[in-house]
C-alpha cells in the first residue's frame, strides 16, 4: 500500500517535472540579435576571475594615479571597476543560462 502511495508520488513529481521543462522552453525570449550572439560567444569562452582580474587591476591603476595627484585619471580609471565586476556577473548568468538549456534539452 505505501509503496503505490509512492511510486504514485514518483509519477506526478516526473510529469510535473515534464511539464516544468516545456513551459520553461516555451516561455524564453529568443529575441536577440545576432551580434549579441556573437558578443556572447566569445566572452563565455573566458574564465569568470578574468573579469575580477580586470577590475582589481583598474582599482590599483587608479590608486596609482592617485598617489601621483592625477585624480581626474584616477577617477576615469577607477570607475572601470563596477562596470568589469557587471560584465563579469552578466557572463556568469550567460554561461547559467547556456548549462540551463543544454541540460533541459538532453532531458
Amino acid at each position: 500500500m505505501a509503496e503505490t502511495q509512492i511510486n504514485s508520488n514518483v509519477k506526478s513529481f516526473e510529469k510535473a517535472k515534464d511539464q516544468l521543462h516545456s513551459q520553461i522552453q516555451n516561455d524564453l525570449p529568443n529575441n536577440e540579435g545576432p551580434s549579441t550572439r556573437r558578443i556572447e560567444n566569445v566572452t563565455s569562452k573566458w574564465p569568470s576571475v578574468s573579469f575580477l582580474a580586470l577590475a582589481v587591476g583598474s582599482m590599483a591603476i587608479s590608486a596609482g594615479f592617485a598617489m601621483t595627484r592625477k585624480k581626474d585619471l584616477a577617477n576615469f580609471v577607477g570607475l572601470w571597476a563596477p562596470s568589469l565586476l557587471i560584465i563579469g556577473v552578466y557572463n556568469k548568468l550567460v554561461k547559467a543560462e547556456k548549462n540551463i538549456l543544454e541540460n533541459a534539452q538532453q532531458k
